[in-house]
């Protein structure tokens, strides 16, 4: 079968079948065998039959790119876009979205969600996600049963299971496709600074050998100890797969500055582009270039180092450079690329190699080895189809520290399953009050994956229990009447994160003794999640704190729930920003980076935006209007 100038692998066909026969098909495939040339189909076959179609992706950086790439294919009066920050065309035919926005317009009863047919879940095991995961099993749960999924993701073990259970709470078929093999064969090694590029079981090998000790005079006495082993250099790595002609590669790193850092140290010692291609980045960079970052320190940076062929991706980057970047190595013109894992979702950017600065990674509380799936979501980059006979997959290995058996033991097969991570919140309760009846209920919060694996095995559930505490909770602070949610409640109904915090100030009035300014502080301190070793700058005039400290003295919920800290450090920033600052002075704030400035100020703009549209009273609205006004800036809007 042909489609798109491709002919189709058998299980492409399979899988195409099966929409044809109007079954959720779950796609099990290894990352690289063309998992999106099926829900291209999807889209090409329900854009013909004049239905619509919902695409969702687990990051918003995805999310854009899909539009981009669907806008050009369809046109843009049949492709939509709607994120936190950004609807453009919501009632087309093809929507893009992150998977949170499906979710809240499932339980919101959006009326598109009526003429829906097919929903696409790009890379699916996000549903094992700790801190996302729920919002994938509700956007499931929730969804009519006259929708139809398909659902991708690199290879699930437990497809089975998954796939059972969905049939099970919708009432229909749903289709297995596995395809483990991929299209450009992968090998995994290791490269140690004595012997360079090594397999497990040579690494296995010299290991052994560093266990016979040296000796050394300390003192005048003769003392026996391992011989110290110095960790290998990312330069020699790429140095070496440059001589091997083993470029492209992108070279994953768990820390933005050590992307940035490492860019620097390659580019002082290679150049990797001739002068015609030095030219052809050049007229890309300034052609796409936004005119209102041109004179920023880090546009400067990227144009250096990617004249050399060298790249940077994180979130950090604004958005504007990250699609230059994406463009530059897309056209082949950059030969190393560092990046942290988010350019591994869904972005079809493959290299001949991918490289690895440690298979270890901080996860939030403490530094684990990769789980199976985050190492071959990264290393499947590696291969380029119709290019590359073999990809390669290589991670520096210290000796000293790094323990060969774990190594190879997540690293020779995908073992992780889909697993559950449902967790009731205040959101979905208040929902599940509002638009259903006690049995409803019960059966809604049972149909989670948990709930049915639990089942099968006979283990001891407690759903029930968890939402009744929850009950009694809303009841306790005035959202929920009897059976009946009040205004309260219906205003949290729109409020997906911080709700009972957000509905305390913003219902029950505490906002009108705040400024502008004052609330958009407020709204970021909330927002705001701390990260390691950013600083603020000073607060020198508390004049702000003490007004926004006094106007939420009255709510004791918001006084326990508040961090002050918070504000403390959000009021230059945001104060800055609100009142006309420019981008440049904003950086001299705080540390944050540039993209985290962009990524704040977007998080703002999302949650006036729910109290927008939870609320009909006038003089909140007016004022709510006002504040999206202060943060809605130009340098804000470039994301496409």
């Amino acid at each position: 079968m042909q489609f798109k100038g491709f002919t189709l692998d058998k299980f492409q066909e399979d899988a195409i079948y099966s929409i044809e026969k109007n079954n959720s098909v779950v796609v099990s495939a290894a990352t690289g065998t063309g998992k999106t040339l099926i829900a291209d189909y999807a889209i090409d076959k329900f854009i013909k039959l004049h239905k619509r179609v919902i695409y969702t992706a687990p990051i918003k950086a995805l999310s854009n790119q899909k539009y981009r790439d669907f806008k050009e294919e369809y046109g843009e009066d049949i492709v939509g876009i709607m994120t936190g920050d950004v609807v453009i065309n919501p009632d087309a035919q093809v929507i893009v979205m992150t998977t949170e926005i499906y979710r809240n317009m499932l339980l919101t009863a959006d009326p598109v969600i009526e003429s829906l047919s097919y929903i696409i879940f790009d890379e699916i095991h996000f549903m094992s996600d700790i801190e996302r995961g729920t919002i994938w099993e509700e956007s499931i749960i929730f969804s009519p049963e006259h929708v139809r999924f398909l659902s991708l993701s690199a290879t699930i073990p437990n497809a089975k299971e998954f796939a059972e259970w969905i049939s099970t709470i919708k009432n229909h078929t749903v289709d297995i496709i596995r395809y483990n093999q991929r299209a450009v064969p992968l090998k995994h090694y290791l490269f140690d600074r004595e012997y360079g590029i090594v397999n497990v079981k040579r690494m296995k090998e010299i290991k052994s050998l560093d266990k016979y000790p040296d000796y050394r005079y300390i003192r005048g006495k003769s003392k026996r100890r391992r011989p110290y082993i110095e960790p290998p250099s990312h330069i020699n790595l790429i140095m070496e797969l440059h001589e091997r002609q083993d470029l492209p590669a992108i070279f994953f790193t768990f820390s933005r500055l050590a992307c940035e850092k490492k860019a620097k140290e390659l580019c002082k010692v290679c150049d990797f582009t001739t002068r015609k291609e030095k030219a052809e980045i050049i007229a890309i960079f300034n052609n796409l270039l936004d005119e209102n970052i041109k004179h920023m320190d880090s546009v400067k940076f990227l144009k250096e180092i990617t004249s050399k062929g060298v790249g940077v991706h994180h979130a950090g980057i604004l958005p504007n450079l990250k699609e230059i970047v994406e463009k530059l190595f897309g056209a082949g013109l950059l030969k190393t690329l560092y990046a942290t894992e988010t350019f591994a979702v869904g972005i079809n950017m493959p290299a001949k190699t991918v490289c690895f600065n440690t298979l270890t990674k901080y996860d939030g509380v403490s530094f684990r080895y990769l789980f199976s799936k985050e190492y071959f979501q990264l290393a499947g980059r590696a291969g380029r189809r119709g290019i590359d006979t073999v990809g390669y997959s290589i991670a520096l290995f210290d000796r000293q520290k790094d323990d060969i058996n774990k190594i190879e033991k997540f690293t020779s097969k995908d073992t992780d399953p889909i697993i559950s991570q449902f967790k009731l919140t205040v959101n979905t309760v208040l929902n599940l009050v509002d638009k259903h009846n006690d049995s409803d209920i019960e059966r809604i919060l049972k149909s989670n994956f948990d709930y049915y694996l639990r089942q099968k095995s006979a283990k001891q559930v407690r759903i029930m229990a968890t939402y009744n505490r929850l009950l009694k909770r809303l009841r306790a602070m005035g959202y929920i009447v009897g059976k009946e949610l009040t205004e309260k409640g219906r205003f949290a109904t729109r409020i997906y994160s911080n709700e009972l915090l957000i509905s305390e100030i913003f219902f029950n009035n505490v906002y009108k003794k705040l400024s502008m300014t004052e609330i958009n502080i407020l709204i970021a301190s909330i927002n705001y999640e701390k990260r390691r070793g950013v600083r603020f700058a000073k607060l020198m005039d508390q004049t702000h704190l003490k007004h926004i400290m006094r106007a939420v003295s009255h709510s004791d919920y918001v006084m326990r729930h508040l961090e002050k800290t918070n504000i403390i450090h959000m009021i230059p920033v945001v104060k800055h920003w609100s009142e006309g600052g420019n981008f440049e002075d904003l950086m001299e704030l705080s540390s944050l980076a540039e993209g985290d400035h962009i990524r704040m100020f977007r998080q703002i703009i999302d949650t006036l935006r729910q109290i927008k549209h939870s609320t009909n009273d006038y003089e909140l609205l007016e004022k709510v209007n006002k504040c999206l006004s202060a943060i809605q800036r130009d340098v804000i809007a470039v994301s496409f």
